[in-house]
């Protein structure tokens, strides 16, 4: 049994995930609460996954909320409407464990959930969209090999199709979107909003 809690500001979302992830029986939903601050202070606290969404009213930075979340024990799979390359990549550097847009069905939702719990990367095409156009001058190199399955897959090709493309196995097209997220990983860029960096010039004042 995988715990579930879900972190989104738009109740209609949260609404229908309750629904939808009641039906499964393999998963369990502990929370579906519109903050950090309420899963962490409530019974969602350490669930196994935690589908986050993106952008949140609170003006919280999601890097900020992925490394709460993993600091408390739970995975992280971030979801949203937002194509917001710049935040995503971010996310991912600071410890989430893929990214899904929110028109995927029950049973992509479901696999990803599965995925990020048993430790793997729930990967997708806007994932690797917003790595392959990535424009920081900070990005991480890629080898060639890492680029071209990057872009065919961002390109909206399928894993299959992508590893076929690139005359290698899919597990293998997998292995090298696997190393693009690590190097992600390791650069661990942040990237901070207007707000949590005025946020951040307060909190070291009251520090000092």
């Amino acid at each position: 049994m995988i715990t579930v809690a879900v972190v989104d500001d738009d109740r209609m979302l949260l609404d229908g995930l309750r629904s939808w992830l009641a039906g499964v029986a393999r998963l369990r939903l502990l929370a579906a609460v519109t903050t950090v601050d309420a899963l962490l202070d409530g019974p969602g606290h350490g669930a196994d996954v935690v589908l986050l969404d993106l952008v949140l009213r609170d003006a919280s930075a999601p890097e900020d909320n992925v490394r709460r979340l993993r600091a408390a024990g739970s995975r992280v799979l971030v979801i949203s409407t937002v194509a917001d390359r710049a935040r995503i990549v971010a996310a991912v550097a600071a410890g989430a464990d893929g990214y899904l847009t929110k028109d995927h069905d029950l049973d992509s939702l479901v696999a990803a959930v599965e995925t990020v719990a048993e430790g793997g990367t729930a990967h997708s095409p806007e994932l690797a969209f917003a790595w392959a156009h990535d424009a920081c001058p900070d990005r991480p190199r890629l080898a060639p090999r890492e680029r071209q399955v990057l872009l065919d897959y961002a390109s909206g090709l399928t894993l299959k199709a992508t590893a076929r493309r690139a005359r290698i196995s899919p597990n293998t097209a997998k292995y090298y979107l696997d190393q693009v997220k690590e190097k992600y990983r390791r650069a661990g860029r942040p990237a901070y909003t207007k707000t949590d960096l005025a946020r951040r010039v307060r909190e070291d004042g009251l520090d000092g």
